[in-house]
This record gives structure tokens, sequence and C-alpha cells, in this order.
């Protein structure tokens, strides 16, 4: 049982009050169970009590993309996505990227990801982030998986290298993170953008370009939690029950209601990810 202040379900940690729950049903369609400070039968009774009926949980390397692979399937409401993130790509080698592939062929793992670039932080050399993410998106293509990318200042390479290998019939922009002319490169070829709870920030004026010119049917909302709580709760822990929050800042972006906006949520997240 969830409390009102879901103190009951998230012990130990100072996470905020339950929002208003959505009309429609929708996907968290990246957040890290993993690095969350409570169970994950919690975390998803609190999300299931909201309106989020399925949840992304995504690694970042091989030990956790094994604990996401397992955890969906122990777990009916988590879904798993499995890559090594760019910026733990140093010195990869084959045989993680073989491993990476063999977790992907997994029922319950349903995208490939997060992988990618990220020129920000730089951890790891610009070569290894480039060669893994050329395997990440092979793996994708082979397996059938929705490819779930980390994009962080590296929107030309990234739009580069997807051209010179060609995309994989789905693409996610985790945590998208370009300006309104990205957003229609990304619209042109059919990629999918998912926006955070940093849209809701107050210097995230982009951002919000972005999306009042992504279409609806290329759009998905996330968490990335514990990261990235949305306004007004940000500065605390996050996790996929505050995604109301997001969405409902997202419609008064979009000028669109917010069943309509969260029914079109649910069919992407549906036609990328499969049925919950």
């Amino acid at each position: 049982m969830i409390s009102e202040q879901a103190g009951d379900g998230f012990a130990g940690a100072s996470f905020p009050a339950l929002p208003e729950a959505l009309p429609i049903g929708i996907c968290d369609s990246h957040c890290h169970l993993d690095l969350l400070e409570v169970p994950v039968s919690h975390a998803v009774a609190a999300a299931r009590a909201v309106g989020i009926r399925q949840i992304m949980t995504i690694g970042c390397d091989l030990k956790s993309s094994g604990w996401a692979a397992q955890t969906a399937r122990e777990n009916g409401d988590v879904y798993a996505g499995v890559a090594v993130h760019p910026n733990e790509t140093t010195g990869i080698g084959d045989d993680v990227l073989d491993d990476i592939a063999k977790l992907a062929t997994r029922p319950e793992v349903r995208a490939v990801g997060e992988t990618g670039l990220d020129y920000y932080r730089d951890w790891a050399p610009k070569e290894d982030q480039q060669r893994s993410f050329r395997a990440h998106i092979d793996i994708a293509k082979r397996t059938g998986k929705p490819l779930m990318i980390h994009d962080r200042d590296a929107h030309d390479d990234v739009l580069r290298i997807l051209a010179e290998e060609g995309s994989p019939e789905q693409v996610v922009f985790h945590c998208f993170s370009g300006d309104a002319e990205m957003a229609k490169v990304c619209a042109d070829r059919g990629y999918v953008m998912s926006f955070a709870g940093n849209v809701t920030f107050k210097n995230a004026e982009p951002l919000r370009e972005a999306l009042r010119v992504a279409p609806l049917d290329l759009i998905l909302v996330e968490t990335d939690a514990p990261f990235l709580t949305p306004v007004p709760h940000r500065g605390k822990p996050n996790a996929s029950y505050l995604i109301p929050w997001t969405v409902r800042f997202m419609a008064e972006v979009k000028d669109v209601e917010v069943a309509a906006l969260c029914e079109a949520i649910a069919d992407t997240g549906r036609r990328l990810f499969g049925p919950w």
C-alpha cells in the first residue's frame, strides 16, 4: 500500500508526495531502478498508483545491464534496456559487446541502450565511444530492438554516425537535449524524442522550443530517475511516480489536453517496447 506521502514505499529517502494520477496509463521510457534507494516493488507500486503502467530500467555497463534484464524478468511491470554507456567505454572489448548482444536477445529486454556519445564529461576517448556506438547500432538492428541514445554535446557526430551505419527501425533520443532545429531533423528521420524533468527547468527554453515542434507521435516521457526531478520538486530524488508533473507541463507547452498527450505517449511506448 502506498501512503499519501509515499513515505511508506520510499522509506529512508525524502521523496515528494504522490501527484494526481494521469488519465491514461503510460510508460516511463527511461530510469535506473538500480540507483533508487527503495525496493523495486515499492517503485512499481507508486508508479502504478499514478498511472505509470510500465518502467524501462536501463543498464549502463555489463553488470547493470544484467541486473536490468533479470529485474525485468522477475517483474511484469518492468522492461529492460541493455548497453554500455558512452562514459564507460574506455578500452571496451569485443567480449563485453558480445555479452551485451546476448542480453539483447532476451524477451524482457526491449531496447539497446543507453548508448551514444557524451562529449560533455569526456570520461572516455571519443574513438572508444564511437566504436561502441557503432557496435550497439548493429546489435539493435540484428535483434530488432529500439536503439536508445545518450547524446550530450555530441549532436552532429551522433546524427552522422546514425546516417553512416544506417539507423535501426526504431530510434529513441533519451533525455532529448537538442534545440528546435535538431528536433526537426529527428522528426524528418522518424526518431523518437523522450523528454525528461529538465524540460520544466527555468533555463530550459531551447528544450521547450524543441518540444513545441516535435510531432505528438514521436514523443515519449521519462524520469531518468533518480536524476532530473521535475519542478516543483527539483533537488529531491526522482522516481517514476513523479512523471505526471512532467507530462502536465509538457501538455501546457504543446497546448494539448493531458489525455491527448498521454494517449500519444502510450501509443508510441507500445509501438516501441510492446504492450503492457
